[in-house]
């Protein structure tokens, strides 16, 4: 299926939002993510499904001053 991924289409397998954000090897990383715009849960991911066409944000939390 096409997605949109923080601004770049790829062509990854249907699945729920964690079985994308483990095709992406973000794994058991601690990231904020949005399905179309909306905040997704880290809770809810694993039942949140990807469809063609989605627009996906994954956003890491940095550290610096």
């Amino acid at each position: 299926m096409a997605i949109t991924v923080n601004g770049a289409p790829l062509e990854l397998a249907p699945g729920s939002l964690a079985a994308i954000l483990e095709a992406l090897e973000y794994g058991d990383a601690i990231v904020a993510t949005a399905l179309n715009g909306d905040f997704v849960p880290a809770e809810e991911r694993a039942d949140t499904q990807v469809r063609d066409g989605d627009r996906v944000e994954i956003l890491a939390p940095m550290q610096g001053g």
